[in-house]
């Protein structure tokens, strides 16, 4: 059964758990639409951090003393929320400090597995020249980097899935594309840019035909739409935790158990071995092989409290909601002159984003235009330049929504829009 979107009212009330958004800026309300970059927090997200401060501060998995027993458990319990929460057992979940991180730990440890004396489950990571490392024309940089990367130390060859005009997947080249050398296909569920949604399970069954590993960028995704990594059936995902209402430092790898036992680890140090010799170490299964050193505990536990308040309120109430406000973001901007709206087109279904181009007026001068008024949005390439450049921009303007954007937000964003040409002799 269909869940109802959530309603202006229901976001009214949702605003009020949020003490940053009951401000003004230069003089107007603060309209934040710039949740694509960063959202903001819950009370209660910001009490379980100060809890923990206050009642539990102590290193995890080392202490045998009450306040380090009671840290680990929330600690290891708030693992268990945010595996819950994308549909994944505990043990497949690493943190890391943002998903770039995740992502590197990937590309890193294939690279490990590629050289050198390792397991022989480990091979099956190994990289060498002749193989190949798909990626998108749409992908973030934190996404196509670190495979830049493995490819120029293994000796792989990297590929690209172009995107169309209309800013999606153009998935009549993917045959050609998608191949036996192909050893990494790695992909965005939702660009961070054009709102794109891409058919995740279709795509990792067409990976999967030819042997190749998934690894999914879900830092749009999970934090907007309900997420099942199993329904996917993707290997890996990365996702990060001040996307989705949670503070920042704190990301998390998902990767189907299997797969993390048998590979190598990134970094290496204390909290992730079995024992140390002069010569060698023995290391612990996943996800503790992943995460040497001391943790990003308290952010870890109020990631937790904001999974929680986002199950509550309902992953597919809050997806509907912001379809609707991605629709109203996207007719909005179309019908005013002069402004062209990456991505796909009204009707199609896309993220709660827009981004855009005003025709004579640079990226920069509308965030500081909207800026003025109260409006924050992001302007720049958004960490994707090959996108950027695909489209024949350097720069765009994003404006991105959450669960606590109301109609009134939207209202005045498009508003302020209409004025930019005009207020910068570009109209004419």
């Amino acid at each position: 059964m269909t869940q109802p979107a959530l309603t202006d009212i229901e976001v009214q009330r949702i605003r009020n758990d949020f003490p940053i958004l009951h401000q003004e800026v230069n003089g107007h309300p603060l309209v934040y639409l710039d949740s694509g970059a960063t959202s903001q927090n819950p009370l209660s997200v910001l009490e379980a951090e100060q809890e923990f401060y206050e009642q539990r501060n102590a290193a995890v998995h080392r202490g045998a003393h009450w306040l380090a027993v009671e840290a680990t458990e929330s600690y290891e319990t708030s693992r268990a929320v945010l595996a819950q929460f994308i549909g994944a057992q505990e043990n497949e979940l690493v943190w890391t400090s943002n998903a770039t991180e995740a992502i590197n730990l990937l590309a890193y440890s294939f690279s490990n597995a590629s050289i050198g004396q390792v397991s022989a489950e480990a091979r099956r990571f190994a990289l060498a020249p002749g193989d190949e490392i798909l990626v998108t024309e749409m992908e973030h940089h934190a996404n196509l980097i670190p495979w830049q990367e493995l490819a120029r130390r293994t000796g792989a060859e990297l590929k690209f899935v172009p995107i169309t005009d209309q800013g999606e997947l153009e998935l009549t080249d993917l045959p050609a594309l998608l191949t036996e050398r192909t050893k990494v296909f790695a992909f965005s569920h939702a660009s961070n840019v054009l709102g794109t949604i891409n058919p995740v399970r279709s795509l990792t069954e067409m990976a999967h035909s030819v042997g190749a590993l998934v690894v999914l960028d879900a830092c749009q995704s999970v934090p907007h739409l309900p997420v099942d990594v199993v329904s996917l059936g993707i290997d890996f995902a990365v996702f990060s935790g001040h996307k989705m209402l949670a503070p920042t430092g704190v990301g998390a790898l998902y990767g189907k158990a299997e797969l993390l036992d048998a590979m190598p680890p990134f970094l290496t140090g204390g909290s992730m071995i079995t024992s140390v010799t002069m010569q060698s170490a023995g290391y612990l299964p996943a996800p503790q092989r992943f995460e040497a050193g001391t943790q990003r505990i308290s952010q870890a536990i109020a990631w937790a409290a904001a999974a929680n308040y986002l199950s509550e309120t309902g992953m597919h109430r809050i997806a509907a909601w912001e379809a609707e406000l991605g629709q109203l973001l996207v007719t909005g901007l179309s019908e005013i002159p002069g402004v062209r709206v990456l991505g796909p087109g009204v009707g199609t279904e896309r993220l709660g984003l827009a981004a855009f181009d005003v025709a004579g007026v640079h990226a920069h001068d509308v965030g500081q235009f909207l800026d003025d008024r109260g409006i924050a949005v992001r302007v720049g390439h958004h960490c994707a330049q090959p996108l950027h450049r695909r489209l024949g921009l350097t720069a765009s303007t994003r404006a991105s929504s959450y669960l606590y954007t109301s109609l009134a937000d939207v209202e005045a964003f498009l508003a302020a829009v209409a004025e930019v040409r005009g207020y910068f002799g570009a109209a004419q």
